[in-house]
Parts: structure tokens; sequence; C-alpha cells
């Protein structure tokens, strides 16, 4: 059966008058502040082979003024997120998933969030950028997460400014910035299989993907 797939771009107000999205319930988010609890999941973390991936930066207000971040790295997987705060430990911890050819990472606006980790001495591999996935659909351009969701899912993916352009640094994260970073990565990683599925994704990523996953097989 063919996935029928509408050409012309959806309006904002088609978006938000649909069902809303459901996010990972809270019992499946983990917050990560340590080394420690780093180490505990490393063994999982090691044997997953892609992940919903983003990242989360205090904003920058003066003209000039440079970023510290990534104050929070989002990893996700079918059932679980991992939301790491950032310190040098951890991000040193997490390099090796960073910079894995085995390990793919999925997410929009990546471009960015390599040239942050490439400013940290870590430099990111098998990155896939999906906002130019959707030229089927009727886009010519980059399209966001929210319409992504739309389009694939026929579901609103609220998005709060006044949450994305809060401050990332904090020691405790607010249940809202949790679940807005949470729902970042975890989205990122079902609509990329949706694509994958469909064979919606770019011939040479169709490709990367089966090479990793027939290695995976065969080891």
């Amino acid at each position: 059966m063919e996935m029928q797939q509408p050409m012309i771009p959806l309006t904002k107000e088609q978006i938000r008058a649909l069902p809303a999205f459901q996010n990972l319930n809270h019992e499946n988010i983990l917050v990560i502040q340590t080394l420690e609890q780093c180490l505990a999941v490393q063994a999982e973390l090691n044997a997953i082979l892609i992940f919903g991936f983003d990242t989360e930066s205090k904003p920058t207000f003066k003209v000039g003024e440079k970023s510290t971040g990534p104050h929070l790295i989002q990893l996700a997987t079918h059932d679980k997120a991992y939301l790491f705060q950032v310190t040098p430990e951890i991000l040193n911890f997490l390099k090796p998933i960073l910079e894995s050819e085995q390990q793919l990472k999925v997410g929009f606006g990546l471009k960015n969030d390599a040239s942050i980790f490439r400013a940290k001495g870590i430099e990111p591999k098998q990155l896939i950028e999906l906002s130019k996935s959707f030229a089927s659909f009727g886009y010519r351009t980059q399209v966001g997460i929210q319409t992504a969701v739309a389009l694939l899912f026929h579901r609103y993916f609220a998005k709060s400014k006044k949450i994305s352009t809060s401050n990332w640094s904090v020691k405790q994260l607010s249940p809202q910035q949790i679940a807005y970073a949470t729902a970042d990565a975890y989205t990122a990683l079902l609509i990329f299989e949706h694509l994958y599925q469909h064979r919606l994704l770019s011939p040479q990523q169709q490709q990367i993907i089966r090479i990793l996953k027939g290695s995976t097989s065969k080891a």
C-alpha cells in the first residue's frame, strides 16, 4: 500500500489543529549530572546503534557574546531519553559516542551542533540531518521538527520559545525544560525511522544505515 503524501505545505493553523504529540513518560527520562551516573549507563549506551540527538545551550543576548554551550546533550531511544548536563568530565565521557562511526546521531539543525562540538575539540561523526528530507511532501527548503511531526504523524508538536530560550546551564532543570529537551531528541528518532522505512532519506543516508545495520548483525 502506497503512502499518500500531501503536496501542498501545511499552514500553521492546520498544524495547530492536530491532536497533541505524545512525548516519552517522565519515568523513562534520565537526567544525568555526574560521571558516576554516566558510567552506570555506559554499557546500554554502547549497545545502541541509532540515537535521536540534540543539544541545548544557554542563549546569548549581547552582541559579540560567545556561547559557553552545549549545556545539555540529549540522546534518545524508543523507550528512554538520556539528558546529560554537561561538565568537562561528562563531555569527555560522551566524546567516543559523538565521534563513533558505528553509532548514528539523527536530528534537526545538526550543523550548528557540530560546530559547537568542534570548538570543544570533538569531531562528531555519523550525523544525519533530517530537515532536508521532505521534498516529496512539497517542501523545497528545510523543514523544522514541528512540521515534520505534522506531516508524518498528523500530530501537533508544541514548541515553546520561552523554554527554548531559557537558561540551560542551571543545576536543576525545570520539568518543562526536561520535557522540551526530551521531546526534541525522542521525536527526531521517530521521524528518522519513518523516513528510513519509507525510503525518504537520501540514497547516501540509506546506504550508511544499511551498512551499519549489516555490520551489527554480523558482529
